[in-house]
């Protein structure tokens, strides 16, 4: 994997080809091109500890399928908020793992 090189521009972070040419155009990445983040928080939750991922780019029944998943994945409840999902718990490894195994790239956000 080339470290730097002006020759292709930028570089897929997934399969390291150009832009251009990347073959995996369609995962469903951020709006900015960037990682799927998974974050936890407990604010406003009275101490609970959430897990939300932010910035998949899919539709309402995507995001919706894609929830269902997880929340049988982790064996806890959550939900679809303003095109976030919020999974019970601090299961953050395990979500990563599983939208890994759904070709969706994950990065541990704050929090």
């Amino acid at each position: 994997m080339p470290v730097y090189s002006t020759d292709r521009g930028r570089l897929c972070p997934s399969c390291h080809s150009a832009i251009t040419q990347c073959h995996c155009a369609d995962l469903p990445l951020s709006a900015d091109g960037s990682a799927v983040r998974v974050h936890r928080e407990v604010k406003g939750r009275n101490g609970k500890p959430v897990s939300i991922i932010r910035g998949l780019s899919l539709n309402k029944s995507e995001l919706k399928r894609l929830c269902q998943t997880l929340k049988k994945g982790c064996g806890v409840g959550g939900s679809v908020i303003e095109g976030n999902i919020l999974i019970q718990g601090d299961h953050r490894d395990k979500i990563i793992s599983l939208l890994a195994a759904a070709d969706i790239p994950a990065k541990l956000g704050g929090g």
